[in-house]
Order: structure tokens, then C-alpha cells, then sequence
């Protein structure tokens, strides 16, 4: 209240200096309809303008607090768990495209993105293997579906995916009592269930490397020397 009747007093007061300044009622009077009339389509405008630099403001919040979340992930289940579908690679394309440096820009980010969501991921599980993946998934399941439930989530689909192939790999894991005997068909399902996370995790982790390169060097820096990607990463600054 006190705002609004401040901000009509100032125009009472302007528009009497202007008519003593210029002794013209008729002008000012004009000027003071003028604007009256053209009042509604500014506030138009301005409130179009603000709104959309206040969501885009809002957006950037949460894609930041987002980026926490998701480092939060790879530090306890992404990074682990891509490294040891990356060791069940056939080929060595997808680690040499994702070998990330501090030289990489936007342009060479997007372009290893582009590969990995396209590439065709060809993986070899044994029994094993299989079982060591499925103990390490079944201790970090709760934390993956707690990630699920946060609601922020909605707004990263491509990283919300990636945490549903990883639910989804734990599940069909956990499943089986044994990997042992099985079937060639039911091993080709689940070396199936693997690419579709390897390809996933990949793509996320290159993503989160970017925003590391341009908002936390530091941690850029170690998510380098432990990169999951690279089997000859040592964290060992030299």
C-alpha cells in the first residue's frame, strides 16, 4: 500500500512539475490519455519479457541443483557401474571417443554425445561377470530409486531414462538365482539390458564431464583421472 500510494503521489508531483516547466494542460493531458491507453499492451510485454527471464532463471536453478544430483549419482553407482560394462566391450570405439580432455569444446562434446546414442554397443557378459554386476547393483538399488523419486527428475528425461535402464538391469539381475547354464537366448537378453545402460550411462556422464569442464574445474579434474571410460586413468596427478 505504501508502494502504490508513493507511486501515484510521484506522478501527481512529475506531472505538476511538467506544467509548470511547459504551461501546456492540453499536451499534457494528451500524453497522460496516451499513456493510459497504451497501458494494457506494455504490461503485456513487460510481463511476458519477465516471465520468461524469471522461468528461464528458475530453469537454471534447478538444471544446477539437477547437475548435484547427478553427481551424486555417478559418484556412487554411474561411474562404477559404466566402468564394468565398458571392461564387457567388444570394441574399443566408445573409450577411444569418450576419452575426455581438458582441449574437448562444446562442438567435440557433442559430437562423442552424438556417437555414443548411436553407436552399436556390443558387449560380452559371462556368468561371472554377471554375478559380480548384479551384487554391486542389488547394494546400490535403494539409492537409485530414491533418485527416482525426486520429482526435479521430470524436468532431465534423458537422465531420468538412464536411472531406468540401470533400475531396470538391477531387476532383471536380481531375477536369476544363477548365471550359470543359461540359456544363449537369455544371455542375449541381458548382454541386451547392459548396451541399453552402457549407452545411457555413457551419454550422461559425457554430459556431466561438460558441465564440470565449465562451471567446477576441480572437479572436472578428477572426474578425468578417474574416468570410467578410460582403462588407463589414474587419479595420481602427474
Amino acid at each position: 500500500m505504501k508502494l502504490g500510494v508513493g507511486l501515484v503521489a510521484a506522478t501527481i508531483v512529475l506531472m505538476g512539475v511538467h506544467y509548470l516547466i511547459f504551461r501546456d494542460a492540453r499536451n499534457l493531458a494528451f500524453y497522460s490519455v496516451h499513456t493510459i491507453v497504451m497501458m494494457p499492451l506494455e504490461v503485456l510485454f513487460v510481463t511476458i519479457i519477465l516471465n520468461t527471464l524469471l522461468e528461464r532463471r528458475s530453469h537454471q536453478e534447478m538444471l544446477h541443483k539437477l547437475n548435484m544430483v547427478i553427481g551424486a549419482f555417478f559418484s556412487e553407482v554411474g561411474s562404477d557401474l559404466l566402468r564394468r560394462v565398458s571392461t564387457l566391450d567388444e570394441t574399443h570405439d566408445v573409450r577411444e571417443q569418450g576419452r575426455v580432455d581438458g582441449t574437448w569444446d562444446a562442438a567435440r562434446y557433442a559430437a562423442a554425445r552424438r556417437f555414443a546414442s548411436a553407436h552399436h554397443y556390443r558387449v560380452s557378459a559371462n556368468a561371472e561377470g554377471l554375478a559380480a554386476m548384479r551384487e554391486f547393483l542389488i547394494d546400490r538399488q535403494q539409492f537409485v530409486l530414491a533418485l527416482l523419486q525426486n520429482p526435479n527428475l521430470l524436468e532431465h528425461e534423458s537422465f531420468t531414462d538412464a536411472l531406468w535402464s540401470v533400475s531396470h538391469l538391477a531387476e532383471e539381475l536380481r531375477a536369476r538365482t544363477s548365471f550359470e547354464g543359461l540359456p544363449e537366448s537369455d544371455l542375449k537378453h541381458l548382454e541386451g539390458d547392459i548396451e541399453r545402460a552402457y549407452s545411457a550411462l555413457t551419454v550422461e556422464w559425457l554430459e556431466y564431464a561438460r558441465h564440470l569442464q565449465t562451471a567446477y574445474p576441480y572437479l572436472f579434474s578428477l572426474t578425468v583421472r578417474t574416468s570410467p571410460l578410460d582403462p588407463k586413468a589414474s587419479v595420481v596427478v602427474r
